[in-house]
């Protein structure tokens, strides 16, 4: 699926994650289980260059992640909540929901998600199974209740990509979800785009 996986992405740190959201891939039926699981690895896949990149590579927009509205400001600097791990997890305010999740201090380390693979796989199914992102629901909510992978797009990235703003982008994460149901042995769904 990956042939040229970064060796930080290993599969137990995947595994790891899995068993902190026991949910995630777990929930309705075997089409819909591999369907979310497809889901989960297209984006992944998109958002990494297949599984390559750890931090986001454009660092321009690296100072554009510190929302200083937050109360707890950002303590690692203004530049250190740049997308990093298998979601590319970005702004000091999601930063600091994860770490709070996980019980990770990521405010002020942020740096332990392009260091520790079980962290980083955690953010992402963290980010999957519980963040709305600018969409209507979570993109676990809307593998498992039937709403289409366009919806998974809208909540991770929808604001930049959907109603038109990127369709390059949209079609990219569309073709690697249908390669990866094939993969799976899945019939992709309705509702491909956002």
């Amino acid at each position: 699926m990956f042939p040229g996986r970064n060796s930080f992405y290993t599969y137990q740190g995947l595994v790891s994650a899995m068993n902190a959201f026991p949910g995630f891939a777990n929930s309705g039926n075997d089409t819909v289980r591999r369907q979310e699981a497809a889901a989960f690895l297209a984006n992944v896949s998109h958002e990494t260059g297949g599984l390559v990149h750890i931090i986001e590579q454009n660092q321009a927009n690296w100072p554009h992640y510190c929302d200083w509205s937050q109360p707890y400001g950002c303590p690692a600097g203004q530049a250190a909540y740049y997308g990093r791990g298998p979601i590319q997890l970005s702004w000091n305010f999601n930063y600091k929901a994860a770490g709070d999740a996980l019980g990770v201090d990521l405010l002020r380390n942020p740096n332990l998600v392009e260091n520790d693979a079980a962290i980083s796989w955690k953010t992402a199914l963290w980010y999957w199974m519980t963040q709305n992102g600018p969409g209507h629901m979570t993109p676990h909510n809307a593998m498992v209740n039937g709403h289409g992978f366009g919806q998974t797009i809208r909540s991770i990235n929808g604001a930049v990509e959907c109603d038109g703003r990127a369709p390059a982008q949209v079609q990219h994460r569309v073709g690697l979800y249908q390669q990866f149901a094939s993969i799976l042995g899945v019939n992709p769904g309705g509702n491909l785009y956002c």
